[in-house]
């Protein structure tokens, strides 16, 4: 059987993403979202979260990008001299690579996160990250463990088949970097069996993250493999308000209108494949 996870991130960025992501699971084919706890729009993405109960959400553990949860004199060694986390991956990971990140300030930050979004009624279905920092060693052990500690039974592995184009068009540093995602989220997933997690068995939403188009999600259905499939969008409202926020040149319209698209919806009939979340996938593992 071929089931499909439509996984919207940043729930709780920004108003405007948390209604895109909305309208994408009522009037599309998403099943699931995850939620940023120390998003400015949190608050708002809860509150919409216990209007919509069948809205799987899951934890977008946040390294880089962002403000923290926990004061910023408690993880010194992840926030600048403003107290801001990085601004982006590549500056995180060099200074992770440099050993000036603190596996302790990791470990605090992230299970603050966890603890913020289970204190607002939530139960979180599934772990991924902002930038997908939850698969890289070291961190990935941190996350396993609050896996275990909140007993979160799902996470994301974001390892997308290092052959798969589907008509887009990527740079050479996209696809530099989606090899590098993919192979370490392939040893990811081996430790989180190890740890008893549960894990889509393939992955799209990289290469084209922040462009997914119609044409390419009729392209990802088209070739769906047997088993669960994890497809990662970016949904949201009004793009020139949040291009206005936010320089990741991304097509949050573009993406939602994909996502509720009359064609989508006709080829995954047409197809039997069933839209499911992380929360029916624990489910059906057992």
């Amino acid at each position: 059987m071929k089931q499909l996870i439509v996984n919207a991130d940043d729930f709780g960025l920004h108003e405007n993403i948390n209604l895109g992501i909305i309208e994408g699971h009522t009037q599309g084919c998403i099943t699931s979202t995850s939620i940023m706890a120390g998003g400015p729009a949190f608050n708002h993405a809860v509150a919409l979260a216990a209007d919509h109960p069948q809205l799987g959400i899951g934890a977008h553990l946040t390294l880089v990008g962002g403000m923290s949860v926990t004061d910023p004199g408690s993880i010194p060694s992840l926030v600048d001299s403003e107290g801001m986390l990085c601004a982006s991956y590549p500056a995180f990971l060099k200074k992770f690579c440099l050993a000036g990140i603190r596996l302790d300030d990791v470990r605090r930050e992230l299970t603050a996160q966890v603890k913020r979004i289970v204190s607002a009624g939530i139960t979180i279905t599934h772990l991924d990250s902002h930038q997908h920092m939850h698969v890289v060693p070291g961190i990935l052990d941190i996350v396993l463990s609050i896996a275990k500690e909140f007993t979160i039974k799902a996470i994301r592995i974001p390892a997308e088949s290092l052959v798969f184009l589907g008509g887009f068009k990527p740079g050479a540093g996209r696809i530099i970097g989606r090899s590098g995602l993919s192979i370490l989220a392939s040893l990811a997933r081996f430790k989180a069996r190890q740890a008893g997690l549960a894990a889509p068995d393939h992955f799209y939403g990289m290469l084209a993250g922040g462009s997914m188009e119609e044409k390419l999600l009729l392209t990802i259905i088209d070739n769906l493999s047997e088993g669960i499939t994890e497809v990662m969008v970016h949904p949201g409202l009004d793009e020139v308000a949040l291009n206005s926020v936010f320089n990741w040149q991304y097509h949050w319209q573009q993406e939602l209108n994909a996502i509720t698209s009359c064609r989508v919806a006709q080829r995954l009939e047409q197809e039997n494949i069933k839209l499911v979340s992380f929360a029916r996938m624990n489910n059906s593992k057992g």
